[in-house]
């Protein structure tokens, strides 16, 4: 190291950047037999990249699990729900609704949907159940979850929940009868048979055990709606604009009407999701501090390693600003390498556990059966920057011992 900074100055060609980055690179890499600086290095280098790993999955794994229960709730209840406020019918000739919707006709599918409590019976055995009639158009995100049999409701046909139809022994292909409960004590029944033509399977078994679909016509006359229905679902293309067009819905909708979106009629659950966020992300937050506390520990070791070093080197004619710049390096390059290594790390897990699930969940309580990992570019980016940010300012204590360090006193205990 002495000898190329001497062939350096013989040939009058010390480049205040060049030179510090090779002094960088040969303190992190070096050779010297028994050196505490290499392991210094390699130990700060992955302890970032181990933290750095760490707050990336679970910002994946957040991310992921907040996308599959929104991707599932919105599927079965739309993105905006229209219905009267006490659950009364309301009428099927709502022209308020396209009037709010005027300015947002683009990537926007309405539809009215007939949504009752019912008694499903087959043979001795029977269950409480929700029936929502739904139009055979707008019956495309059931096929998503279609484990059995087909989405067919022609011909007086049901698609129910595979833990319902496990709950009462039913299979595709069987006979049900479904009960107008409003009618349940009355003489004049009303009463429906249907043949089961597909079973579902969601995970969240908040639907799995209790919906069954129907055509809307038959919805209707189980129901005895006549020209009423329960109210209208609007799906959203574009969900930024959700909350506009759910503004613009209440503005032209009075009372009797409600207007509630997805994640208005799901409050308690998104608000529990963005809660145990942050705790989470702190804590494996810590993991990556770690990380920058290694560093600083590891480049101070390296500085009391090379006081004699530094000490030859200031003689030499090495200014301080020099040796600050030699050690911010040394940040540096630990932070990139680091950060590179954690991001390679956890792209590494995220794409084993999509592609083969290896960790799985309880599905009753989690509403999914593994673990869902959305990988982020941003966040990537993002964790790359502080990576390396912190890096360097973790660097700034041991620069500073460094520059203050007197040839005179380095030298004594050469």
């Amino acid at each position: 190291m002495l000898s190329f900074f001497l062939l350096c100055v013989k040939k009058n060609s010390v480049n205040l950047l060049n030179f510090p980055f090779y002094l960088s690179i040969r303190y992190l890499l070096s050779n010297q037999k028994g050196s505490f600086t290499r392991f210094a290095g390699f130990l700060s280098v992955m302890g970032l990249a181990v933290g750095v790993s760490a707050l990336l999955l679970t910002l994946f794994i957040l991310n992921g699990f907040e996308r599959v229960i929104s991707d599932k709730i919105s599927e079965f209840d739309g993105h905006v729900r229209i219905r009267h406020f006490l659950n009364e019918p309301i009428s099927t000739k709502l022209t308020t609704i396209d009037s709010a919707l005027i300015n947002y006709n683009d990537g926007l599918i309405l539809s009215s949907f007939i949504q009752r409590p019912a008694l499903l019976r087959k043979g001795n055995l029977a269950e409480g159940v929700i029936v929502e009639g739904i139009h055979n158009e707008q019956a495309d995100f059931i096929n998503n979850m279609l484990v059995q049999g087909n989405l067919n409701f022609d011909n007086k046909s049901v698609v129910l929940g595979k833990r319902l139809a496990e709950q009462l022994k039913l299979s595709v292909g069987q006979k049900i009868v479904l009960f107008d409960l409003a009618t349940l004590n009355k003489s004049n029944k009303r009463i429906k048979q249907f043949t089961i033509s597909g079973l579902f399977h969601s995970g969240m078994t908040e639907y799995d055990k209790s919906l069954v679909f129907i055509n809307i016509v038959d919805a209707n006359i189980l129901f005895g709606m006549g020209n009423s229905v329960s109210g209208y679902v609007l799906r959203v293309e574009d969900t930024s604009m959700l909350d506009e067009i759910t503004a613009s819905l209440n503005n032209e909708l009075s009372y009797p009407h409600m207007v509630m979106n997805w994640k208005e009629k799901n409050r308690s659950l998104f608000k529990w999701m963005s809660i145990q966020r942050w705790p989470i992300l702190f804590i494996f937050g810590l993991i990556a501090l770690v990380g920058v506390v290694n560093i600083i520990s590891a480049l101070s070791m390296i500085v009391i390693e090379k006081t004699g070093q530094i000490g030859i080197l200031k003689s030499l004619g090495i200014k301080g600003y020099q040796l600050k710049i030699i050690f911010l390096f040394k940040g540096l390059i630990i932070g990139i390498s680091g950060g590179a290594i954690g991001s390679v790390i956890a792209l590494l897990i995220a794409s084993l556990q999509n592609n083969f699930k290896l960790i799985r969940v309880p599905e009753d309580i989690y509403f999914m059966d593994f673990i869902p990992i959305d990988i982020s570019i941003l966040s990537i980016i993002n964790i790359l920057l502080f990576s390396i940010i912190f890096s360097i300012l973790a660097a700034l204590w041991p620069t500073l011992r460094a520059s203050q360090i007197e040839p005179s006193e380095a030298l004594r205990y050469e």
